[in-house]
């Protein structure tokens, strides 16, 4: 991988190297003290632009690449020096040139007539935009793609040093509560004047320094004068050009001042894009904090989301959305800020899929039962996010906040299959599936800060979640999936005997409250050491009931057996005491700390109480060498108690699918784990190059795991501890380097490793399923990422990024591959056209070549605009290969899956955009 870097290097560089000479040297102050991150550039005395600019390094070293021949004006800065200035004429061979800054006043921006394209300030890295973007560059993440040591993916995610920026914000206040990809794909692009890179970020200000926040990213964007006090943004319409009636409206509004800001976005499309998914519904946090991380104890509120299909991106068969969301942030005084956002989404999207499942072999890991479905999906999804926060910090000393986030859902999935299972049957059966349900939850947030002194600093937090969730899933079927058994009537779910269709339905209600609840004090024994002392308690109320029933032929109810109804509460209690000591001695910052915990939880059903009361100690440990300024190497260890929620604990049959029943387990106890991390990250402005690598091991104790019985494809499970450890190893590396202030490469590699122990059972074995008659199924499996690219930044000539992506799963009985090359271009063209185009070809196939499927896309653009003209015209082509189909594969555990999904055929859109 390194010798292609080099190679394509040395191929778009040689031309430059030929007409080009190197000036290099050192800044130091009077006394000969390097001086690191200090600013030089070099000004082309001809054309009055910067043709070079370079950030010392911690020896005070930089460099330049200038013309050969040509009169320069070099400038050198550093905060709390006179700026250096001096006139140098380049000849033919390199110069080598050391300068000396004298203590004086700091530097005023106004001073500078060119800015440098990056700047470091502490923690905080400084990006000006304009250096990086040619005019071709549309939104937010446009602009970020180009920056060194930015990473963007297609969902929006943003990374830096490897890891995901948390919170975006514009001028200081929160976009969204920090959501990245509603930002990243909406923020216009010319509205930018910096992009402000927050390392080491903690929104309270109290805490700095207190916590470990190497892991927090931040981003703030830095608005155009232009933009500030006034609205801006775009209003684009487009409607489809020959075949299909394909349709999108897109304004986009936003307005910042220092008292108060707006942000309004709308999309009305039937184009695939999507502002926000189901998925991202789910995982919208809305900002909240996870305030129990330090505590040791993770108690996990499940998702009865009943698996509706949850689209990763726009390649679905057809796909119409309509998108509203608006965001306020208001200062009423100096001291107070309310702000809040309300997100509403309505979609409906119709998925076609093959897919080919294949259960495996306990003893030989071969498949034994194989099912192919064809299937025809139709979801309805509307969703709506409200929050609405105040912060109040009448001094640097207090801070207070309070923050109330509500979700809401309507969702609903229609299914067609045909399925045909062999060895047992090759008689294909129709099978039709409703799912559908109406979450709501409720997540009120209470903060306070306090300091007293320099050595005393206390917190406290609060959150109160009350969620209400309501699945109901009906199948229809030919077959009876589940024929009763005699030797154990408890599996049974005693279905009636029909001369049509066998008409199957459940009904769910669960309800959660939980309250966290935590009081930290923080004592400073020197500057470089504190004392943490944490007192916190986690209480949870949940209700679970369901009930299967059947329609019969005369259409008459059938309730069924009592053991497909359920109705049981759980109580969780988590009282614990905490203690952390943090120092910093040289390089090294320490913080191990250790938490003790009361546990007592129970479940009530059948008439009884089946309780589980503990005590625990855990420990964790936090450890970091900061080996340069921007250099560090950091180790994590943690203890966590694992407990699970309500519906495990449900002893009744529940009904999860067509093909599948789950039986809970009254006697699950807690599960324990230990993990190990290790990070290490570079950032060196001298050549602009981003090193970043991690390790993680895994290894979990008293696990809760999956006893399943398969009569064919179809499966009885249940849960229960096990002895059996479940290990992962996982590993990442990644490097990025900006080169010869044109060029950007970089490559990546992920790898993780996970062994599992499940346990199949005989599902007509005599008595309660569990791990004593259980034959244990062990299975591993290795995930293998790899990526390289490389691309140009040119103010004037065309732009192009290509790269190489290979994915390998290795699961029990299959080794996946996908290679993927990929190539984007943009190009200004007479000032007024923008072409674009990208291209990816994908090669999906098996080790046994069962699945062997070639497929890629071409989507490009060309647009018109003249300088300063507020209209754009556009005319833009999506999947013009007319590709039909993509693959994906998953791992289960008991099984392997292939599918292969419908996408949205080859169409061509005509828009209008008008900036404001």
């Amino acid at each position: 991988m390194k010798k292609i870097l080099q190679l394509l290097t040395l191929l778009f560089t040689a031309y430059g190297f030929s007409q080009n000479i190197k000036l290099e040297g050192t800044v130091k102050d009077s006394l000969g003290v390097a001086l690191e991150m200090a600013n030089v550039m070099a000004v082309n005395k001809a054309t009055n632009a910067m043709d070079a600019y370079a950030i010392s390094n911690e020896d005070g070293k930089f460099q330049l690449l200038l013309k050969a021949n040509t009169p320069y004006i070099l400038k050198a800065s550093y905060i709390g020096y006179t700026a250096f200035e001096t006139d140098i004429t380049t000849g033919s061979g390199n110069i080598v040139k050391h300068i000396v800054l004298k203590q004086g006043i700091t530097l005023k921006e106004l001073e500078i007539v060119h800015e440098m394209p990056v700047t470091i300030k502490g923690d905080t890295i400084v990006y000006n935009s304009d250096s990086f973007t040619n005019g071709t560059e549309r939104k937010l993440e446009d602009v970020l793609r180009k920056l060194p040591g930015v990473e963007v993916n297609a969902d929006g995610e943003v990374k830096v040093e490897g890891k995901t920026v948390s919170k975006l914000m514009v001028e200081g206040k929160d976009f969204f509560d920090g959501d990245t990809k509603l930002g990243v794909k909406n923020i216009p692009a010319d509205a930018l004047d910096k992009v402000e890179v927050l390392r080491n970020y903690n929104e309270v200000s109290q805490l700095r320094g207190l916590e470990n926040n190497e892991e927090n990213v931040a981003m703030n964007i830095k608005l155009k004068e232009g933009k500030k006090n006034f609205w801006f943004g775009d209003v684009m319409a487009g409607a489809s050009i020959g075949e299909g009636e394909r349709y999108i409206v897109n304004p986009k509004l936003f307005y910042y001042s220092p008292k108060y800001s707006i942000n309004v976005i709308g999309n009305i499309n039937n184009t695939g894009e999507l502002p926000l998914t189901i998925q991202d519904y789910f995982k919208f946090t809305g900002g909240f904090r996870n305030m129990m991380r330090k505590g040791g104890t993770t108690f996990n509120i499940g998702s009865n989301d009943l698996g509706i299909s949850l689209l990763r991106n726009n390649r679905a068969k057809n796909i119409e959305t309509k998108f509203g969301a608006a965001n306020f942030s208001y200062n009423p005084s100096k001291e107070w800020t309310l702000s809040g956002f309300a997100i509403m989404n309505s979609s409906r999207n119709e998925l076609e899929t093959k897919s080919r499942t294949q259960v495996l072999n306990p003893v030989t890991g071969e498949p034994e039962t194989t099912q192919d479905v064809d299937e025809q999906s139709l979801q309805k999804s509307d969703f709506g996010l409200f929050k609405l926060s105040s912060s109040y910090k009448p001094n640097k000393n207090l801070h207070f906040d309070y923050d109330a986030l509500l979700k809401a859902s309507k969702q609903q999935e229609d299914n067609y299959l045909n399925q045909v299972v062999t060895p047992e049957t090759s008689q294909s059966q129709e099978i039709f599936t409703d799912k559908s349900q109406n979450p709501v939850s409720l997540n009120q947030n209470l903060n306070l800060y306090y300091t007293l002194n320099d050595k005393n600093v206390f917190a406290f937090e609060m959150q109160h979640l009350y969620q209400d969730e309501d699945p109901f899933y009906n199948a229809n079927l030919q077959e009876n999936p589940f024929p009763d058994n005699p030797t154990n009537p408890s599996l049974n779910l005693g279905l009636s005997p029909v001369a049509g269709r066998y008409d199957i339905s459940q009904e769910r209600f669960v309800k959660t409250n939980k309250l966290d609840a935590k009081f930290d004090y923080y004592y400073m024994l020197t500057p470089k050491s504190n004392i943490n002392v944490t007192l916190g308690n986690t209480y949870s109320y949940q209700t679970f009931n369901s009930n299967i029933f059947q329609i019969l032929d005369d259409g008459s109810l059938d309730n069924l057996d009592e053991n497909t109804r359920n109705d049981v509460s759980y109580v969780f209690n988590d009282v614990f005491l905490g203690l952390h000591y943090k120092f910093i001695t040289g390089k090294f910052t320490f913080n191990p700390g250790v938490s003790f915990h009361r546990y007592n939880s129970y479940n009530e059903q059948l008439g009884t109480k089946v309780y589980n009361n503990f005590y625990r100690l855990l420990p964790d440990v936090y450890a970091q060498y900061q080996i340069k300024n921007a250099e560090r190497l950091t180790y994590n260890y943690s203890m966590t108690t694992q407990f699970t929620d309500v519906t495990d604990f449900a002893q009744n049959l529940i009904f999860t699918s067509y093909s599948s029943l789950f039986r809970g387990n009254r006697y699950l106890e807690n599960a324990l784990y230990q993990s190990h991390s290790l990070s290490y990250a570079k950032y060196n402005m001298f050549n602009f190059t981003q090193i970043f690598g991690s390790l993680s091991y895994n290894h979990r104790m008293d696990d809760i795991k999956s006893l399943a019985g398969f009569n064919g494809i179809n499966q009885i499970s249940t849960l229960e501890n096990s002895n059996f450890a479940d290990e992962s190893i996982s590993g990442s590396a990644g490097y990025t380097r900006s080169f010869l202030k044109y060029y950007k490469a970089s490559a990546g590699a992920s790898i993780s490793w996970n062994k599992f122990n499940n346990f199949r059972v005989n599902p007509e074995a005599v008595g309660q399923q569990s791990i004593a008659n259980s034959q244990r199924q062990v299975s591993e499996q290795l995930s293998q990422n790899y990526n390289v690219s490389f691309s140009t930044n040119y103010k004037s000539l065309p732009n192009v990024e290509v790269g190489y992506a290979l994915t390998i799963n290795d699961y029990e009985s299959n080794i996946f591959y996908n290679h993927r090359p990929f190539a984007r271009m943009d190009y200004l063209l007479l000032n007024a056209f923008t072409i674009t185009a990208e291209y990816e070809y994908n090669h999906y196939y098996n080790d046994t070549k069962t699945s062997d499927n070639e497929y890629d896309f071409l989507s490009a653009g060309i647009m018109y605009r003249k300088p300063e003209s507020k209209w754009e015209f556009r005319v833009n082509g999506t999947n013009l290969l007319n590709t039909t189909t993509l693959n994906d594969d998953s791992f289960n555990q008991f099984s392997t899956r292939t599918s292969r999904y419908r996408v949205q055929p080859r169409y061509l859109l005509f828009s209008i955009r008008h900036n404001l």
